[in-house]
Order: C-alpha cells, then structure tokens, then sequence
C-alpha cells in the first residue's frame, strides 16, 4: 500500500503562486507521478505529468505557467503555479499507479 500526501494548497489572489507538493510514503516503481484537480461541479481533469525519465506533459490551460518536478530519491513530487487564475480553483489530487492522494485545496480569487 502507498500513501500520497499532498500539501500546499492554499487561498491567493489572481496573478499569484503557489506550490504543491506530494509525497509517496515509499517508492511507487511508476514511470510517473501526476497531478489532477477538480473543480466544483465538473469531472476530474488532467493538470500535468513527470516522468522518471526528466520528460514531463501538461494540458493545455497551464502550459507555460504550471511546472512539474520530480525528485524520485524522495518519493515527491511538486507543482509550482504561477499567474494563477480564478479557473484555476479546484482540489488538486496526486497519484501514482493508482494511488491517490487526499487532495488539497486551492482557491484563487479575482
């Protein structure tokens, strides 16, 4: 069993950052670790993935303002946000080989 733990979530104002973080309770042998969000009302989406191999994949509503890394030494993974936006808000999810992570919250207001 695999325990993901996110953290960093938070409450920021349009054009602010933040940064998410989640860690593996132990090393998973995935290929990846991605990041998922839903917001209220919607179905969960793709935010971005990080590969083993330094390759990573993000949709196309944070390109150029998410990034991914990914320290396989520590088990975790993090997600810098920059120049947030209201659309932004949802609770952000890690997992990795079908595990999932509690969630956090981050909310981004206009």
């Amino acid at each position: 069993q695999v325990q993901l733990v996110e953290s960093g979530g938070g409450s920021v104002q349009a054009g602010g950052s933040l940064r998410l973080s989640c860690v593996a309770s132990r090393r998973t042998y995935c290929i990846n670790m991605s990041c998922f969000r839903q917001a209220p009302g919607k179905e969960r989406e793709f935010v971005s993935t990080a590969y083993t191999d330094g390759r990573s994949e993000y949709a196309d509503s944070v390109k150029g303002r998410f990034t991914i890394s990914l320290d396989n030494a520590k088990n975790t993974v993090s997600l810098q946000m920059n120049s947030l936006k209201p659309e932004d808000t949802a609770i952000y999810y890690c997992t990795s080989c079908g595990y999932w992570g509690q969630g956090t919250q981050v909310t981004v207001s206009s």
